[in-house]
């Protein structure tokens, strides 16, 4: 008997054990019920979702008087009416659209060389390095980045000291439009790199090299070989970059310096400093439908690329 026991190991009797509880708790009639239950942590998720939107959609059909500051039980296209003739609004929304795009192109360029790098490299040190490199930033919030990249641009920082003993003047480097394009890339870099690095990894290498074996150089296997097998992975990598950075709040605030400010930004203002809720609903909303009319753009024009659920076309 003490043999028989020894020769079942105390992990197996464990999960024999385990088995057993679940099938008196699930009973295996059940089993059909299984997936479904399964969903129903994401289906909860997404009714809150939408059951938020809801409320904001509501909020936003009522008006604030400035008078009482109370909000009307009307419902009005006032706040419609405001977000979409108001210069401010339109130079904001405007100002978020293309630096979204243009965050988007440069990242996607300097992306790609070290997804391809990290992914064909034969250094096994050099791809820990790369990888290591790739993830330290996730260790560090965006706010303190942000923080960061003031203390090294600012009229004081490291840059400026260093141009100063070069005889350069102190230039102006934060608190500007370039400045915070310049952090958004450097936040949204990560993020691209992970989404083109397995699309580049299911490239064959075999396919680079019979393009060389066929008389192309370098130039042309990666413009007709690898670029066109890569754009999963750039549409999965642009449509991240572009929801992240149209919406972004933190990188706007803190290198803008409250004069290059977004979408994300005005609605923080309509919120918290003006209290005008219905206002900022709306603001909210039209960055909600004006996001996914972008990505929609993508998907129709382009295909969902790596975001697919299915295998994607290339």
């Amino acid at each position: 008997m003490r043999a028989a026991r020894t020769a079942y190991p105390l992990k197996w009797r464990i999960m024999d054990a385990l088995e057993g509880v679940a099938a008196a708790i699930w009973p295996a009639r059940f089993g059909r019920a299984t997936p479904y239950l399964m969903l129903l942590p994401a289906v909860l998720l997404v009714g809150l979702l939408v059951l938020g939107l809801i409320q904001i959609a509501d909020a936003s059909l009522r008006t604030l008087d400035t008078t009482t500051f109370q909000f009307s039980d009307d419902y009005s296209i006032a706040n419609f009416r405001r977000a979409l003739t108001e210069p401010l609004f339109l130079v904001v929304a405007q100002r978020s659209l293309v630096a979204a795009l243009i965050v988007t192109a440069v990242t996607l360029v300097f992306a790609f060389p070290y997804a391809y790098l990290m992914v064909r490299t034969r250094s096994p040190g050099l791809r820990k390095f790369l990888l290591i490199a790739l993830f330290l930033p996730f260790f560090i919030g965006q706010v303190v980045r942000a923080y960061g990249w003031l203390i090294i641009l600012g009229n004081q920082g490291m840059v400026n000291e260093a141009l100063g003993l070069v005889g350069v003047a102190p230039m102006r480097l934060i608190y500007n439009y370039p400045a915070v394009l310049f952090g958004l890339v450097q936040y949204m870099l990560p993020f691209a790199v992970l989404m083109l690095a397995p699309a580049l990894t299911a490239i064959p290498e075999e396919l680079e090299a019979a393009a060389g074996s066929l008389g192309a150089n370098w130039v042309r296997t990666f413009i007709h070989v690898v670029l066109p097998l890569a754009r999963p992975g750039f549409i999965g990598a642009g449509v991240v970059v572009l929801t992240l950075s149209l919406t972004d709040f933190a990188v706007p605030a803190i290198l803008g310096g409250g004069s290059q400010d977004f979408i994300a930004n005005a609605i923080y203002d309509q919120f918290f400093r003006t209290s005008d809720q219905g206002l900022g609903a709306m603001l909210a909303l039209m960055l909600v439908a004006l996001g996914s009319i972008l990505v929609g753009l993508v998907f129709a024009l382009f295909g969902a690329g790596t975001l697919a659920m299915g295998r994607s076309r290339v």
